[in-house]
């Protein structure tokens, strides 16, 4: 069963990631600083190399894969909740090679930043806390009010 709540959005912080940080980890931290509990992520800019994830849906595991190169962030989207009280950043990536050539997936630790720009858009609204979801294997949204 589909469950969808309204949210409204309050607040927008908009600024540049640190050179050679950790891209998950920087929006996190700047999300549990910033006590952003409810949002949702978009960022552009390049990466000096990439790790991403994989779902396999069958075996309820992620399988994770590196790209040792440098790379154009094309699209950076994601969401803010809670998990295990604290806030966690949801997010997929899409990044380009010199060729064009396109590499997608879940945002893992280890993908370093060249340069980001980033939004984080705080939502207001009934808590999104995740927990295990037996259906998928992934600790998904459970809308408590």
């Amino acid at each position: 069963m589909s469950m969808i709540r309204e949210v409204k959005a309050v607040k927008i912080f908009m600024g540049k990631l640190a050179h050679g940080a950790d891209l998950l980890e920087e929006i996190t931290k700047i999300c549990v600083d910033q006590n952003i509990c409810l949002g949702r992520v978009e960022g552009l800019g390049a990466v000096k190399k990439a790790r991403l994830g994989y779902y396999n849906q069958q075996y309820h595991e992620y399988s994770f894969f590196d790209l040792n190169q440098t790379l154009e962030i094309t699209n950076l989207t994601g969401n803010i909740s809670i998990k295990d009280r604290v806030p966690v950043v949801h997010a997929h990536v899409t990044l380009s090679d010199n060729d064009g050539h396109a590499y997608g997936g879940h945002l893992a630790p280890g993908t370093i930043v060249f340069a980001c720009e980033v939004l984080i858009q705080v939502l207001e609204g009934p808590k999104f806390e995740r927990g295990f979801d037996k259906e998928t294997g992934l600790p998904l949204w459970e809308m408590n009010e």
